[in-house]
């Protein structure tokens, strides 16, 4: 029988995770173990600085007290064991996108990574919007996602994030990593002892919609269906920046001749 895990970044009561839950229950025995508290925005950290606490719900739930890899590494280490490992790793169903350069902070998208990264097929789910939540569709794609990656695999290190836009969809589309247009907005207030406390949000004036990318396959109402990899490595670039290679054998060349001789 085929085994799914489940992690988000909304925490272990968000609907999202409840819907998707739902949804693949018809592709396979499905496993949820998700933040114990709202984690969005935790990217792909770990949490090194204290220990973790995991509270088994139930057979097929179970909350931990950190991030969503903390989540999906102590599901795939410590509560669910070689003996049923999962076969697909889902995270999601996020309140919100994860499009563009927003993919680098979403602990949506980090549950996924990790899961990859430990030879798990990962693959995250958003649904793009910012209030009246309906997951009907984003669930829905999510099973058809989840047995095609079970059926055709995914390129080796290979995860999936996927955005789902609101309302009827139109069909879905490969896309790369759009270009977020915004910049931080920092409000300052006082707290009832006098001190000062901040909070941090975002002032968004457009986004990237070149073809093919995923702002502009949602905007056009399609699902987003973007490769992601850990390497993030400039394949690019490594030309362009040979030259540094040869810096590099000129100092270390200059620092021999630097060398005092040796006595004799």
């Amino acid at each position: 029988m085929v085994r799914i895990l489940l992690t988000n970044d909304d925490g272990i009561h968000s609907d999202g995770l409840t819907k998707l839950e739902e949804a693949l229950r018809e592709v396979g025995d499905v496993y949820v173990v998700a933040p114990a508290s709202e984690m969005s925005g935790a990217s792909h950290s770990l949490t090194l600085s204290r220990p973790l606490r995991i509270r088994k719900i139930d057979e097929r739930h179970w909350t931990v007290d950190g991030t969503p890899t903390d989540c999906v590494t102590l599901a795939l280490n410590q509560i669910l064991g070689p003996e049923e490992m999962p076969d697909l790793c889902c995270s999601g169903i996020n309140h919100g996108g994860n499009l563009g350069d927003d993919a680098t902070y979403s602990g949506t998208v980090a549950g996924a990574l990790e899961a990859t990264i430990l030879g798990v097929p990962g693959l995250a789910f958003s649904l793009v919007a910012r209030e009246n939540f309906d997951f009907t569709e984003a669930a829905r794609f999510a099973v058809t996602a989840a047995r095609k990656v079970l059926e055709e695999g995914l390129p080796e290190g290979t995860l999936l994030n996927i955005n789902v836009p609101p309302g009827e969809v139109a069909g879905a589309r490969v896309t790369r990593q759009g270009i977020k247009k915004a910049r931080p907005i920092i409000t300052e207030h006082i707290d009832p002892r006098g001190k000062a406390y901040y909070w941090i949000g975002e002032e968004y004036y457009g986004t990237s919609t070149e073809d093919g990318t995923d702002y502009a396959a949602v905007e056009a109402g399609f699902v987003s269906v973007t490769p992601l990899r850990s390497d993030m490595t400039n394949h690019g670039a490594l030309d362009a920046l040979d030259l540094w290679n040869r810096l590099g054998a000129e100092a270390a060349a200059g620092q021999e001749e630097d060398q005092p001789a040796g006595l004799g």
